[in-house]
C-alpha cells in the first residue's frame, strides 16, 4: 500500500510516517518512480508505535524494543543494558502513574455525567 493509503489506515499523517520511517520504526519499499509502498504488517506496526509515544515513550526507546514486540511474542533482547532495563522500568512506572491518573479522570467525569443526567432541569436558572 502507498503512504497515503497507511496514513488513512492508520489515522497517522503522511509527515509522521516519513518520521517513523527516518527513525527506523517502520520500513517501505521504493517503487523506480521513488514513491513508498508499504506491507499490510505496517499498520499494526504504526498502530504499535503510536500507542508507545501517547504512552510518553521516546522514539530511541521504542526502536529498541520493538523487536519484542513482534507476534509471536517472542522475547529476545541480547543487547539490553543495565541503563536500559533502568530506563524501561522508570517509564513503565511513569506508565503506571499515569494510568492512575487518567483512570481517576475518568471516573471523575463519569460521576459528573450521572450526576447530570439525573439532575431535575426544570431549574429555569440553567436555561
Amino acid at each position: 500500500m502507498r503512504i497515503g493509503e497507511l496514513s488513512e489506515r492508520t489515522g497517522t499523517p503522511r509527515r509522521l510516517l516519513r518520521y517513523y520511517e527516518e527513525q527506523g520504526l517502520i520500513v517501505a519499499d521504493r517503487l523506480p518512480n521513488g514513491y513508498r509502498v508499504y506491507d499490510a504488517s505496517n499498520v499494526d506496526r504504526v498502530m504499535q508505535i503510536r500507542g508507545l509515544l501517547d504512552a510518553g515513550l521516546p522514539t530511541r526507546i521504542i526502536k529498541q524494543i520493538l523487536p519484542c514486540l513482534n507476534k509471536p511474542r517472542i522475547i529476545h533482547f541480547p543487547d539490553a543494558t543495565p541503563e536500559m532495563l533502568a530506563t524501561l522500568e522508570n517509564e513503565r512506572d511513569r506508565m503506571t502513574e499515569r494510568i492512575r491518573c487518567l483512570t481517576r479522570n475518568r471516573d471523575a467525569v463519569a460521576e459528573y455525567l450521572d450526576a447530570v443526567r439525573g439532575a431535575d432541569f426544570t431549574d429555569t436558572r440553567c436555561q
